[in-house]
């Protein structure tokens, strides 16, 4: 097993404010993981290459983070997280000036991979480190301050950034997320505290340990340790709800701009508008989450998911404008929000091994995407685009169905063991 190995005193404005950075970084990785999307057009004219071809650079990159999550993050333990989370922020920073100064598409591409390296690490990473910088019994809330960035990506930061790439070019859009990076990585280095390595202990991983139960701190005994947080059941159950979910939610958001232009005849700037309200409804989802999921982590993430079902199944048997609109705001609000008890979660079950327990649930979140994507891209081929979202409640229903049968991973009340020493 792994634990960090302490944590020191992070009360008071400071953990505030490395919270703020902390949301900050997860905001241009979002933003930058997304924004091609966006200007698939520019890219594709600027680069003389077609849109579908543009299109492969989000599949390239979720795959390559799938595979290379797990290891990297082993091999990265030994690494003070403070100093890791600005190493893994100045990579992003680099990549996204790489990207914009790329001559071609395969430099593009080269630019997108090694920014997709840092990737599940940086995921893998940012939670557990958030749940050292809160309170005790408040790593639920800190989290969800975090996730806000992830949110506020989705309302301010995608499109903005595709405005600045149509306004300006492509090119100018990559730099500014250069720029955004460099200055996170800046405020990393100020405001994170001092954050010991993750270092094995105890002896608990058997492929880390001698035949007298010392622990063996080897870069290959660090990647079984973390291959070993696979075979819990509890790791097994989170990381099912999630890609159960993921695929059914992927499935039906890649498509939605034609899903609610048929539902309520809403393109353009309508549709510009209600995918803002989608990511405005997440960022209130996920602040509301916040307030409950380190006392009923059970409930809040049931109900959450209900409503994405509900939401879903209301998109795919329902027609008429506010109809959908509401439907699209509620699936927003819910799916938003939804990572925080999830990841919650995975503090919670495993505390000694937070780093590589993250590493599995960014892993099965990347195989959510990809799934969802394929299984989103046959259907839709094949004319049945409102079964897309009809297959995302089921398959929410399915996860809600689980997370009931997984007492344990998912209870309905905690009780903090102290009361927290100041607010989040």
């Amino acid at each position: 097993m792994i634990s960090a190995s302490g944590t020191g005193d992070l009360t008071g404005r400071t953990h505030r404010g490395a919270l703020a950075v902390l949301a900050a970084s997860a905001f241009v990785y979002v933003t930058a993981e997304t924004l091609p999307v966006g200007l698939l057009p520019q890219i594709s004219q600027g680069l003389s290459v077609s849109e579908a071809q543009v299109g492969l650079l989000l599949t390239t990159y979720a795959a390559l983070a799938a595979i290379t999550t797990i290891p990297l993050t082993a091999l990265t333990m030994r690494i003070p997280r403070h100093q890791l989370m600005a190493v893994l922020v100045a990579v992003f920073a680099v990549s996204q000036l790489a990207a914009g100064l790329s001559p071609n598409f395969q430099l593009l591409t080269v630019s997108r991979l090694f920014c997709a390296l840092a990737h599940g690490v940086f995921w893998s990473a940012i939670a557990p480190v958030a749940a050292r910088l809160a309170p005790p019994g408040r790593s639920g809330r800190a989290t969800s301050l975090v996730f806000l960035g992830n949110s506020l990506a989705l309302v301010l930061g995608v499109p903005l950034g595709t405005a600045l790439g149509q306004w300006a070019g492509w090119r100018v859009a990559f730099f500014a997320l250069a720029v955004a990076g460099t200055l996170s990585t800046l405020a990393l280095l100020t405001v994170l505290p001092h954050l010991p390595a993750v270092t094995p202990m105890d002896g608990a991983a058997s492929d880390g340990a001698t035949s007298n139960g010392a622990v063996v701190d080897t870069p290959t005994a660090r990647i079984r340790a973390a291959l070993a947080v696979i075979r819990s059941r509890q790791i097994t159950a989170i990381a099912a709800v999630t890609t159960v979910l993921v695929v059914g939610q992927f499935a039906a958001y890649t498509y939605i701009a034609p899903l609610v232009r048929d539902s309520a005849g809403l393109s353009g700037v309508a549709l510009s508008a209600l995918l803002l309200g989608y990511g405005g409804a997440g960022l209130l989802g996920t602040v509301v989450v916040g307030r409950f999921v380190d006392q009923r982590p059970g409930p809040t993430l049931a109900i959450c998911v209900a409503v994405v079902s509900a939401a879903l199944l209301a998109l795919s048997i329902g027609h008429g404008r506010l109809f959908t609109v509401l439907a699209v705001l509620a699936w927003g609000a819910a799916f938003t929000a939804i990572p925080v008890p999830l990841q919650s979660a995975v503090l919670r079950v495993a505390p000694r091994s937070q780093d590589a327990a993250s590493a599995v649930y960014v892993v099965a979140f990347q195989i959510g995407i990809g799934g969802g994507a394929l299984v989103g891209e046959r259907i839709f081929s094949g004319g049945g685009l409102h079964a897309l979202p009809a297959l995302g409640a089921g398959l929410a229903l399915a996860a809600v169905i689980i997370v009931a049968g997984a007492r344990k991973v998912f209870p309905l009340s905690i009780t903090p063991l102290r009361p927290a020493e100041c607010s989040l």
